[in-house]
């Protein structure tokens, strides 16, 4: 049963976020009203604003006559967010730096540190947490509102993609090694070849999304 501390769609589009997020629900996966209100709680109603608000994050496709699901992408619009991701942070890396340059760097050590034990407890929903919070602090540090909108506008749909490759224990080693080895290099000053590392960081991250979602074979999205 929801609390009523937040207004009750704000509780159920917190509650169906963090299912999304979290992986709790497959990308393109119906969301009954009926279902969603039984579990929460609470009439039809918020539960409708909730999917609406969280169609404008991005989040939910409401289709007429046919009812609302979990976003989905292709491998071209996994591309484009990638692209706009890219161009974007490392933009606010770029500004950050020489705004905020070391309480940057302090934030991205620290949430490092967080990382590695999160791994080495095997605590992955902490992990995937922490690697959302790493370049959110990009944005944080950045000085720049309209960046931080813009980023907020696409970064839950960036975390619930995350979620679906950090299961793999490979793919957790070399994110968590680029993060450390973007860290020292602002650390150093070496801010364009921080920069670099970002770009190939968030371009493999790419690849791997769309080997997750197109199964081997599957020319349907490619």
């Amino acid at each position: 049963m929801l609390k009523r501390t937040k207004s009750l769609t704000e509780q159920a589009a917190d509650e169906i976020r963090a299912r999304i997020v979290r992986g709790d629900f497959p990308l393109g996966a119906p969301l009954s009203e009926n279902a969603l209100a039984g579990e929460m709680g609470v009439s039809k109603t918020p539960i409708r604003e909730a999917l609406l608000q969280l169609k404008m994050e991005g989040l939910v496709s409401i289709l007429p006559q046919r009812g609302s699901f979990v976003f989905d992408m292709t491998a071209q619009e996994i591309a484009a967010l990638c692209e706009l991701r890219d161009t974007l942070e490392r933009a606010a890396l770029r500004l950050a730096a020489g705004r905020q340059g070391p309480a940057l760097v302090a934030a991205l050590a620290a949430i490092c540190g967080e990382m590695e034990l999160a791994l080495a407890a095997d605590d992955l929903a902490r992990y995937r947490a922490l690697d959302a919070a790493f370049h959110q602090s990009l944005f944080d540090h950045c000085g720049n509102s309209f960046f931080v909108s813009c980023y907020q506008s696409f970064a839950f749909r960036v975390q619930a993609l995350r979620v679906r490759l950090t299961d793999d224990p490979a793919f957790n080693a070399r994110s968590i090694g680029e993060h450390r080895r973007m860290t020292e290099l602002l650390a150093g000053g070496r801010v364009e070849e921080a920069c670099a590392l970002l770009a190939v960081h968030i371009d493999s991250t790419a690849v791997q999304y769309v080997g997750i979602l197109q199964p081997p074979g599957d020319e349907s999205v490619a």
